[in-house]
């Protein structure tokens, strides 16, 4: 026997053998974040209606086991001519009959299982059962590994190890025509032997990809081999989700006559006036006629939208100041007129967490609220990732594992760090439906948009729960654009909650309650001054929460409870705007020798940061003033000016 073949599956029922569906393939284990995972089905006759049959996958690893974790109804599916019947991924070729999303079958140890039931009668985490059992397959991806409890349960006494050759990512685990298995090269849509009827394979193409509304999408149909007896006519759909069929026109079908080899049909993609957002269109076939089979399937393509709406205010790449008004209440701040030190840290936390005011919502209701805080001002379609400091459209929110090409919501300060780890729903309830909070309601942090924001997958990732400063600094190149808005998000979760403290240094990203760097944090918090991006998200969010991030609307109140002005009265006084930001300009741009600043008429400090957030000049100046620049590198810089809280920044290129 060679190391491919394993035995064979014993059952204690003798019908298993005899089984008219069984498993015939199984890929659990595929490259890169499991994208092209399958499981086929194989009858005993072609053309075989599967109603009444379902596919229930069991858990047999450790912690929770020998219960499903998925279940798929059969009804209305048919195996095709070679008794076939694909179940996978999107990506998975030939297109399957049933398409699972990513990283839906977990490698192992578990056990899938054919049963004569509905999938209703297998909610998550049902005990695995014989009842109704047809056939089932165990398996692995480790020869010492075996889902023991869960083959005992359902007769098994074979497992079989994906893992057999040393290359589970590349290769299935197949029945053999005796009952034995083999782990191999993966044959979808085949019988596994080669044999049978060869179906001629029909490929579908979309171009432009992406489209733009008003853009002509060309949908074409490609065979393997000439089309013969008769011509080929298959019809699709595109509508999916909020795309219908009012969001294009012409003729959704093509006719491939005999002897050609392709077709193509073209659909307008209708311009519409409505800032609906982009959308995605799915072009799905239902079926094909006999003889045939598709490669691909349920080709998603993305329609941008062009009535995105453009907001007068900056990206907190190109920041603009005094454009969006706060909508403080009147009166809201005013306790704080006088106090200093400790005091006027508590009055700030009895305004920010009044608990006959402030709202708690959850953290599924975060993913709506960031549509708008933290929508690209540039193109409302889009949401700004704060880190890598660049746009990506509002539907590509992650609702899979992976976290690639997605954007997802990130915890400024980390959940594990707060206490409040996984402390509300994911399921959103809306702005109506909220609880009461207060400063001991560490569990509120959570969901607390003050803190929250938009983020590329991977760099959330990479990010984890280290500290700012003395740790993380955001991805290479970066020109720390967000370095302030995270001091400020901080500063107002060290106030709202009790229990949460910033320190200085690095302290053990295990300690729970502390976050450094706190003497970083104090100057991001200059020489990244709020703008107009930030007073938008806080605006917005008062809205859900009824409470504000003071250190926004008051960012000099940062050095009064947290730096060098601690112990010191505050006063409204301090925060009086006499800097003039329109009339300010530095020039030349681009730069050789030197830069000038023009417009400043009172003291103001002068900060210039590179590329990577790295503050390499600094300064105070009482009037215009001219700057050497002939001893910096080549590249761009981001000179920041501020005075009274005001604020104004430039991009400059230094030749």
């Amino acid at each position: 026997m060679t190391n491919r073949i394993l035995g064979i599956v014993a059952l204690l029922w003798g019908c298993f053998s005899h089984a008219q569906i069984v498993i015939n393939e199984l890929d659990a284990d595929t490259p890169s974040t499991d994208v092209k995972e399958f499981v086929e089905l194989k009858s005993t006759s072609a053309n075989m209606p599967l109603d009444g049959y379902c596919l229930v996958f069991f858990n047999g690893g450790s912690g929770t086991s020998n219960v499903s974790y998925l279940a798929i109804d059969l009804d209305g599916m048919v195996t095709d001519v070679n008794g076939i019947l694909l179940i996978g991924n999107s990506q998975v070729t030939p297109a399957p009959a049933y398409v699972i999303p990513n990283t839906s079958i977990q490698n192992g140890p578990d056990v899938v299982a054919i049963y004569q039931a509905n999938a209703s009668d297998f909610p998550l985490n049902t005990a695995a059962t014989t009842t109704g059992l047809i056939n089932a397959l165990a398996y692995s991806n480790a020869a010492t590994t075996t889902p023991s409890a869960i083959m005992t349960a359902l007769g098994l006494t074979v497992c079989v190890n994906e893992s057999l050759n040393q290359n589970a990512a590349n290769q299935s685990m197949q029945r053999n025509n005796d009952g034995t298995f083999s782990v191999t090269t993966p044959t979808p849509g085949m019988n596994n032997d080669g044999s049978g009827i060869i179906l001629n394979g029909i490929t579908i193409t979309a171009t432009p990809a992406p489209i733009t509304e008003g853009q002509t999408l060309s949908v074409t149909f490609t065979t393997a081999s000439p089309v013969s007896g008769s011509a080929l006519n298959v019809s699709f759909t595109m509508n999916n989700g909020s795309f219908t069929l009012s969001d294009y026109s012409g003729t959704s079908s093509i006719s491939i006559p005999v002897g050609s080899s392709s077709a193509t049909t073209n659909l307008l993609i209708v311009d519409d006036t409505n800032n609906e957002g982009d959308e995605e269109l799915k072009i799905k076939v239902n079926s094909v006629p006999s003889g045939y089979v598709l490669n691909n399937n349920s080709i998603v393509v993305r329609v941008n939208d062009n009535d995105y709406i453009v907001s007068p205010w900056g990206t907190p790449l190109n920041p603009t100041y005094g454009i969006v008004t706060p909508t403080i209440p009147s009166g809201y701040y005013d306790s704080l007129e006088g106090l200093s030190g400790a005091a006027l840290k508590q009055a700030l936390q009895d305004i920010i967490a009044n608990p006959n005011v402030v709202h708690a919502h959850n953290y599924g209701d975060i993913a709506d609220i960031l549509l708008e805080a933290d929508r690209n001002p540039l193109n409302g379609s889009q949401i700004w990732m704060m880190y890598v400091e660049s746009p990506r459209s509002k539907i590509d929110y992650q609702t899979g594992n992976s976290n690639i090409g997605v954007w997802n919501r990130e915890h400024i300060w980390p959940q594990s760090r707060g206490g409040f780890a996984d402390a509300t729903s994911s399921i959103p309830d809306g702005i109506n439906v909220w609880l009461p909070t207060g400063p001991d309601d560490i569990i509120a942090g959570h969901a607390d948009a003050h803190h929250l924001r938009a983020e590329d997958g991977s760099e959330n990732t990479t990010r984890s729960n280290r500290d700012y400063g003395s740790d993380y600094n955001g991805p290479a190149g970066n020109s720390g654009s967000w370095k302030g808005d995270v001091s400020r998000a901080l500063f107002y979760m060290a106030v709202r909650y009790n229990g949460l403290n910033l320190v200085n240094g690095n302290p053990v990203d295990t300690t729970v309650g502390q976050m450094g760097d706190l003497a970083s944090l104090l100057t991001w918090n200059h020489t990244d001054p709020a703008d107009d991006f930030e007073m938008h998200r806080n605006n917005y969010i008062y809205t859900w929460q009824y409470n504000r991030n003071p250190f926004i609307d008051y960012p000099l109140l940062a050095d009064y409870i947290f730096g060098s002005h601690f112990g010191e009265p505050w006063s409204f006084a301090l925060q009086q705007n006499t800097f003039d930001s329109q009339a300010v300009k530095v020039y030349p741009n681009p730069a050789t020798d030197r830069i000038t600043i023009q417009g400043i008429t009172q003291t103001a400090q002068i900060s210039i940061c590179d590329v990577a957030g790295k503050e390499v000049y600094t300064n105070t100046i009482q009037n215009d003033q001219a700057i050497d620049f002939s001893g910096f590198q080549s590249g761009i810089y981001i000179v920041k000016i501020l005075s009274d809280s005001q604020n104004k920044a430039f991009k400059i290129v230094k030749q």
